[in-house]
């Protein structure tokens, strides 16, 4: 069993991220999902977008770790999208991090100051999916030493979260199958 930290995208912390974490619970994981929007969701990716820009991508970092911070090391982090900016941040620079799983995006990793080599990674990317950064995941993906990529024959972005209209079921289902090995081997 793996305590999983699962940060949001940017439309927020919609029933699909919640539905999302309920079937790593039903795995066994512990999960847990802060609220970097303080409530707020949001109809559209351009519309949330727009709003974590107001908000200030180094702030919305920043809540991430602060979302963390109490909790004891060991545990996995992962973000859908957006999320994968304050889910890299933590797995890169607080010691005791187990894993990290990036769904749907990557940050180049230099920008939180390099990944460290005892922390695997797990990458989940659509072929042709604009904006999931399948290219800084390969990037990132072939720097560390137990780094693992999947990519699916989808141009959809949030293709796990099955309260938008982009989901799909059987990608869904193979991101969660492959997400529960990582935590059963990591945890």
């Amino acid at each position: 069993m793996a305590t999983v930290v699962l940060f949001h995208h940017a439309q927020g912390l919609t029933p699909g991220v919640h539905w999302f974490a309920d079937e790593l619970r039903s795995a066994g994981h512990d999960v847990v999902t802060p609220d970097l929007y303080d409530g707020e969701t949001f109809d559209s990716l351009p519309v949330g977008v727009a709003y974590a820009e107001q908000i200030g991508m180094e702030a919305l970092a920043e809540r991430g770790a602060e979302a963390v911070a109490d909790l004891p090391g060991g545990f996995v982090v992962a973000g859908f999208s957006l999320g994968v900016m304050p889910a890299q941040r933590v797995a890169q620079t607080r010691p005791g991090v187990r894993g990290a799983i990036l769904y749907h995006g990557a940050v180049p990793p230099e920008v939180f100051g390099g990944w460290p080599d005892e922390v695997p990674v797990q990458a989940h990317a659509g072929a042709s999916d604009d904006w999931g950064d399948l290219d800084v995941a390969e990037q990132l993906v072939a720097q560390v030493p137990d780094g693992e990529l999947f990519v699916y024959p989808t141009a959809g972005h949030l293709v796990a979260d099955n309260s938008l209209d982009e989901f799909e079921p059987q990608t869904a289902a193979l991101i969660l199958g492959r997400t529960t090995a990582f935590l059963d081997r990591v945890g």
